[in-house]
């Protein structure tokens, strides 16, 4: 029986491999090129010293790897403190936003009460408006509450000015959460807490995988906010950091792509480690039913 499922799912029409195919995996491929030449040079350069930046093609390799780079990146930027600054400020803001949409979210998601679709509507009028034309008011109000040059001050305005795209995220996703399995706990005696953090949050993985992917991304990567809040040595972020090396006098391009290398990797690891999740995250809460 089984000799002869597997027969008849080798024989199984094939697709044809057409013209159009062809012209498709060409096309993609040498979109896969343009997007990867970028990260190329970035890595190379990195490598290379300056002689070789100035005299040699972008896309030649090196002579040999030039370590001396990546030890100038941690001296000149003060690696340890920037790195760690940054890594604080993500872990953080990003933990906080998770909670706070995911409860936000299903609140919104589970009461049909007129206050929570106001609050919906609210939360979808703050997207449409960038921070970034906000600064003035943000930074006045930040200053009049002491929140500038603080770290947990530069935090909370993270979680201000992404809050909104994290609670419309999760209420899409929250959408597809079977009813059921929450009328389920609450028979069994689950309190609301115990109901969301027992039954829902678990069914919340992917979503949760997406928003801490694309938040994480913003807040690390972010220079507007970062130099906008933190003027203090001790408290400044890598991006930060790193826009130091690209001055009007003298630039110092392989270190600063070297920096750029060390920057991204924590990231990199973050998207590679929740990427089953992130593309079921944004695949899932856009079709319902």
């Amino acid at each position: 029986m089984a000799f002869t499922r597997r027969k008849e799912k080798d024989e199984s029409p094939k697709q044809p491999y057409t013209k159009s195919t062809f012209v498709v995996q060409i096309i993609m491929t040498i979109l896969a090129a343009l997007f990867l030449a970028p990260i190329f040079i970035v890595i190379n350069y990195s490598f290379k010293t300056k002689k070789e930046l100035y005299l040699n093609s972008p896309l030649s390799l090196p002579e040999s790897f030039n370590f001396d780079n990546y030890k100038k990146a941690f001296d000149k930027l003060n690696m340890v403190t920037t790195f760690s600054n940054t890594l604080l400020y993500t872990v953080i803001s990003v933990l906080i936003l998770a909670l706070l949409c995911g409860l936000t979210a299903w609140a919104i998601a589970r009461c049909k009460h007129k206050f929570f679709k106001f609050c919906y509507i609210y939360f979808i009028v703050g997207i449409l408006i960038p921070y970034q034309a906000l600064f003035l008011p943000i930074y006045i109000i930040g200053f009049n509450l002491k929140l500038t040059n603080t770290g947990y001050g530069i935090i909370f305005m993270y979680i201000a000015t992404t809050i909104s795209f994290g609670v419309f995220l999760m209420t899409s996703f929250m959408s597809t959460v079977p009813l059921e399995l929450e009328e389920a706990a609450r028979i069994d005696g689950c309190s609301i807490i115990r109901t969301y953090f027992s039954v829902v949050f678990p069914l919340l993985k992917p979503a949760m995988a997406t928003l801490i992917i694309m938040q994480s991304f913003q807040i690390w990567n972010d220079y507007l906010l970062a130099s906008l809040y933190v003027s203090k040595k001790q408290l400044k972020t890598l991006t930060v950091a790193i826009q130091s090396l690209f001055s009007a006098q003298t630039s110092d391009y392989t270190t600063a792509m070297a920096a750029i290398v060390i920057s991204v990797l924590p990231i990199a690891i973050l998207f590679i480690s929740l990427q089953k999740y992130f593309i079921k995250g944004m695949t899932v809460g856009a079709v319902k039913g």
